[in-house]
């Protein structure tokens, strides 16, 4: 089980991370693009992924731990049930989810996260 304050550890332990509301909750941005944040929905954390076709992925693989709405179809990212995956697997997440959103020259500088 991981929470809001897990997030904002292990995203702000990221190169170069800020964080900055974003429609009214804790968003995570590496060199100004978003990649992660809190959604209205209580315990829920919207996370980018690098496509659809990995959003598929975890959809089928633990419908319990990863859902979707109509707002996010077509764009890669997840929602997440932070009460479902633990904190190594969130941990996990955010690194890809940065890997992904960062500028190229923070992926450079930093390896990848």
């Amino acid at each position: 089980m991981s929470t809001k304050d897990d997030v904002r550890e292990l995203a702000l332990a990221l190169p170069e991370v800020t964080e900055k509301p974003c429609y009214g909750t804790p968003a995570f941005y590496a060199g100004g693009r978003i990649f992660a944040r809190m959604h209205e929905q209580p315990g829920v954390l919207v996370c980018w992924l690098k496509d659809l076709d990995s959003k598929e992925m975890l959809l089928a693989a633990a419908p319990e731990a990863f859902f979707t709405t109509d707002h996010y179809r077509g764009h890669a990212s997840v929602l997440v049930r932070l009460e479902h995956v633990d904190r190594v697997e969130l941990g996990e997440m955010l690194a890809e989810a940065w890997a992904v959103r960062a500028p190229a020259r923070l992926r450079t500088k930093h390896g990848d996260g």
